[in-house]
């Protein structure tokens, strides 16, 4: 599935993270779908897993993975991360038109907190 060039202009860890790349954008790969293990690509590909490390956590830093602790790297499912910046995007308004209305941050923590023990509590 991976091939690499150790005479390629690219490191190694980067034809592996575009590698990656490409096969999430072509479908190759899915959101979820289960990547191989540092440790079985490194084996696979005759490398030190420290590369391979290195391709996985730029992948997951820029949201194109993420992974589980003893189960692995997956494929991230990037309409969510659309929804989520977007939803970061309009919070950070919020936060800029309370804050032009004088409200402090400490008010806004306290609303959070408050809102986050009723949600809490709802469940109850």
């Amino acid at each position: 599935m991976f091939l690499i060039s150790l005479q390629g202009k690219d490191s190694i860890y980067e034809q592996i993270r575009n590698q990656i790349l490409r096969f999430i954008k072509s479908g190759v790969l899915n959101p979820h779908d289960k990547l191989p293990s540092v440790r079985q690509l490194a084996q696979d590909l005759g490398i030190n897993p420290n590369t391979v490390q290195k391709a996985y956590q730029e992948l997951e830093k820029d949201g194109y993975i993420y992974t589980l602790s003893k189960k692995g790297a997956f494929v991230a499912d990037r309409s969510q991360k659309k929804d989520m910046d977007s939803l970061a995007y309009e919070f950070m308004e919020t936060v800029r038109r309370f804050n032009d209305l004088g409200i402090d941050k400490e008010t806004l923590k306290s609303w959070i907190d408050n809102m986050k023990e009723d949600s809490d509590n709802a469940g109850d």
